[in-house]
């Protein structure tokens, strides 16, 4: 190996270290990362049975701390419990009360993911 090659190690070394380094923390979901700081899920209850449920899909969720942020921001709604499937790309949404879907639409997108579908489930 000349000097010229090894230069170019290190070079990569020092780039790729902390590039993998914080993917990882990023997609644990452990960085301040996708718009704000870390944060966790509200755990909500309400008494009785839900009057509907909804299936959202939406996009530009990457990692625990999009959903978390899409749950916790969903829970705040009145009547409103939901659940976000990252990996689905989907928030299960359990309605207690009359809830507008274009409330919850707002809000998923104001968080500045994109609601590409509802779905009405019972």
């Amino acid at each position: 190996m000349n000097i010229q090659d090894f230069i170019i190690v290190v070079i990569l070394v020092i780039i790729l270290v902390p590039a993998i380094r914080s993917t990882i923390t990023h997609m644990k979901g452990e960085g301040e990362c996708c718009g704000g700081p870390k944060e966790k899920p509200v755990k909500k209850k309400l008494p009785g049975k839900p009057i509907h449920k909804l299936i959202v899909h939406i996009e530009g969720m990457h990692c625990d701390n999009c959903k978390n942020r899409v749950e916790k921001h969903l829970d705040e709604l009145d009547g409103v419990i939901a659940k976000v499937k990252l990996s689905r790309k989907l928030a299960e949404v359990s309605l207690y009360e009359e809830v507008d879907e274009a409330l919850i639409k707002d809000t998923i997108e104001k968080l500045d993911f994109e609601v590409t579908g509802i779905e009405t489930v019972g």
